[in-house]
């Protein structure tokens, strides 16, 4: 698997087509690593020139920020911002939402601005260019049902990428009675996943996943590292587990192509 790291093609005299935001999710936590593999083997097919920070990549800043920590949260996004500058990054994808929404919504005011983009859109871009193809497959004739994660939906107006990769793999997208801007939160967002449940009748991811279940899909897919934990385990405690998956899109497509 082919990942170079900024250093490496500026080594080279290179620059890349777009970096790669891995996030902490994707770099550290083991079920959001296969989402990182699933997306990093679809822009080595479609023969993208990438490259990640490595470790030279912080926390966005995201948690901090959320929890209420604004001098964290600038520590971190400086010393991100100075990396980026340096490298004169243009354009960012990532598979996080939250990263994405700090990312392009955050930084800017504090030096950092560029072009980025949730890696449905650049799935999606892919597919319009005929750099990758995804018609057909393993997936055909199956139900998938999307969850809209807060920071792509909500925060960003992005509805409909996911939706058009989705609708090409010769599927039947099927939606909640939640969706789009009127989706439910998964029960993570605002640095919630960290910490312990508070009173009430029902864990938000339940209520969620319940009602995912109610559409009766084979596969749940989302576009957050942080939604398909949660949705995975609303799978697990309501005993789905051998009537759903929860996958990420990058996941579908790459195993819809065999990558």
């Amino acid at each position: 698997m082919n990942v170079p790291t900024m250093a490496e093609m500026m080594a080279q005299g290179k620059q890349p087509e777009v970096l790669f935001w891995v996030g902490c999710a994707g770099s550290f936590d083991d079920r959001a690593k296969k989402i990182t593999k699933a997306f990093v083997k679809i822009l080595n097919a479609a023969k993208v020139e990438f490259a990640v920070l490595g470790t030279e990549e912080s926390c966005s800043g995201d948690p901090a920020k959320r929890a209420g920590n604004e001098f964290l949260f600038q520590m971190q996004a400086m010393t991100n911002i100075e990396v980026l500058n340096a490298y004169e990054i243009k354009k960012i994808v990532t598979a996080c939402p939250h990263c994405f929404n700090t990312l392009k919504n955050e930084y800017p005011e504090l030096g950092g601005v560029y072009e980025v983009v949730h890696h449905t859109e650049l799935l999606k871009s892919l597919v319009d260019e005929g750099r990758i193809t995804i018609e057909g497959g393993e997936f055909k004739g199956k139900k998938i049902t999307f969850h809209d994660p807060c920071y792509l939906g909500r925060s960003n107006d992005i509805y409909e990428a996911p939706r058009d990769l989705i609708k090409q793999l010769d599927v039947e997208l099927v939606e909640m009675k939640h969706c789009k801007s009127n989706g439910l939160c998964c029960g993570a967002g605002g640095a919630q996943m960290f910490k312990d449940a508070e009173k009430g009748d029902k864990e938000i991811n339940i209520e969620r996943t319940e009602q995912a279940i109610e559409v009766n899909p084979d596969i749940i897919a989302t576009g957050c590292p942080f939604c398909n934990t949660m949705m995975t385990d609303g799978v697990k405690i309501t005993n789905n587990e051998e009537k759903v998956d929860v996958l990420d899109i990058a996941e579908i497509i790459a195993k819809n192509n065999k990558l």
